[in-house]
């Protein structure tokens, strides 16, 4: 069983005939643009079904793979100390450990994706998900607890990266990143079912009750397995692909394919950890990522340690973030298709972060209804940068990958995600609620600095491209 922030989880691919339209599909065609239209049907279910048959697909899967994920994530700490016996000393070095784990297994993960195909992988990940959150069933000591975590971890984090390239291979380039954006939207809809039946158990509050709920969290890793299985590119896409350019041979391979021993050797290595430009954008995204341990764990501290504002209102903080996500998510994307312009928006999100950053600051010392008003407000604003730092971040870490490597620039890039979201909530509980006004200023500065970096990177990479022939 896996805790990943509402934000993060991760869709999985669809049911049905792959790469073909239902023949009771709402929608008459999809063109070139991805923008099918609706033969018939209510104007509500137009706006709710994407017009992509794939992404409707992958929207399906999304929403079984994050009801598990979101029912994981309600009862999880319960079970883990109730049930299980942990101490939060335990439980608390068990995560860190597992989430270290989670972070060293996403680059091998994302090469195995470009070496065997990014399908067969990832249903074998989730697979090995399913066993393993099962597995917890029959935990009766530490260290048993200690290995299945760090397991489950691994191939929680190795699936993530797989997944990012899959979409990849099932989504034509100029869809990839408003798909993402669609499937976000499915992903905060059922974490937020899955946490509604996780609340069912936690108020029986029993053993069989967290059992049941790990054990149907595991069931649906199943079903996900099994609609991977059965998902596979269509056929525009496969073409385009396999019509793509072959990336050009670096120093000391022969050949346009790079068929010498030189080559040989260089296509071994992992090209995304020898892409400087690539790896500081995955730095400086890490680094954005820290919004995230600032809204789950900055926030609630803050709320009831700091300011005079209700405790209801760190539930308050939430519902606002998830329904502005889903709101603005897929707005948030137009535009990025272009590096340059995603870098910008990227840019712009770091902005918005910092001021979120100094709203928060500003509640304390506030009268109660005034702070909650204040803290809400800078939720609000970390909202607006999350689904701008979400969609130029995506654009950004396919636009810079070569097309034939996605599994590996996938996996880098994720590991740098892991990284954040497993230090993240050491540095906020610590360096910035511990600090209070200056660590807020702080994490503000680092922020902005991190968005704002994004345009020379991308341009450094855009300078390396056509230095290499790119």
């Amino acid at each position: 069983m896996t805790t990943p922030p509402a934000r993060t989880a991760a869709p999985s691919p669809a049911a049905g005939p792959p790469g073909s339209s239902d023949p009771h599909d709402p929608v008459e065609s999809v063109g070139p643009t991805g923008a099918g239209q609706p033969a018939d049907g209510p104007a509500r279910g137009r706006r709710l079904l994407h017009p992509d048959p794939m992404v409707r697909r992958l929207a399906g899967i999304t929403l079984v793979n994050t009801v598990g994920s979101g029912l994981s994530l309600a009862v999880g700490v319960l079970f883990f100390t109730r049930v299980l016996g942990l101490s939060a000393a335990q439980l608390g070095f068990g995560l860190t450990a597992a989430g270290l784990c989670g972070v060293v297994a996403s680059v091998p993960a994302g090469r195995a994706a470009d070496r065997w195909g990014a399908r067969p992988v990832l249903v074998v990940l989730i697979a090995l998900n399913a066993v393993a959150t099962a597995g917890y069933a029959l935990v009766h000591s530490y260290p048993a607890f200690l290995a299945l975590a760090c397991v489950v971890s691994a191939v929680d984090r190795g699936a993530a990266a797989v997944r990012n390239a899959l979409y990849a291979e099932v989504l034509p380039a100029d869809r990839r990143v408003a798909g993402r954006a669609y499937l976000r939207v499915v992903t905060n809809v059922g974490m937020c079912l899955g946490t509604a039946l996780g609340a069912v158990a936690l108020q029986v509050d029993s053993r069989p009750a967290y059992l049941t709920a790990i054990l149907v969290d595991a069931v649906s890793y199943l079903v996900v397995a099994v609609l991977f299985h059965r998902l596979a590119a269509p056929a525009s896409v496969r073409t385009a692909s396999s019509a793509g350019p072959a990336p050009a041979p670096t120093a000391g391979e022969s050949g346009p394919a790079g068929g010498g021993p030189a080559g040989q050797a260089a296509r071994r290595r992992n090209p995304a950890l020898r892409d400087g430009p690539f790896l500081v954008v995955t730095v400086l995204n890490a680094l954005l990522c820290l919004q995230f341990a600032m809204l789950e764990v900055g926030v609630p501290l803050w709320v009831v340690q700091h300011t005079e504002a209700p405790r209801i209102t760190v539930a308050g903080t939430l519902i606002v973030n998830t329904l502005l996500v889903i709101t603005l998510q897929v707005r948030a994307t137009r535009g990025t298709e272009d590096p340059a312009t995603a870098a910008r928006v990227c840019g712009r999100a770091g902005l918005i972060l910092a001021a979120s950053c100094l709203v928060l600051a500003l509640a304390h010392g506030l009268p109660a209804a005034v702070a909650a008003v204040v803290v809400l407000a800078g939720v609000a604003l970390q909202a607006f940068g999350e689904v701008l730092s979400q969609a130029g971040g995506w654009a950004l870490s396919y636009d810079l990958a070569g097309e034939r490597d996605h599994g590996a620039y996938q996996g880098v890039y994720n590991a740098g995600s892991a990284a954040s979201l497993m230090i993240g909530p050491a540095v906020v509980s610590t360096a910035v609620v511990g600090w209070g006004l200056f660590g807020w200023v702080a994490l503000g500065v680092l922020l902005a600095a991190a968005g704002l970096a994004m345009g020379p990177a991308v341009r450094w990479a855009r300078r390396q491209g056509r230095a290499t022939g790119g």
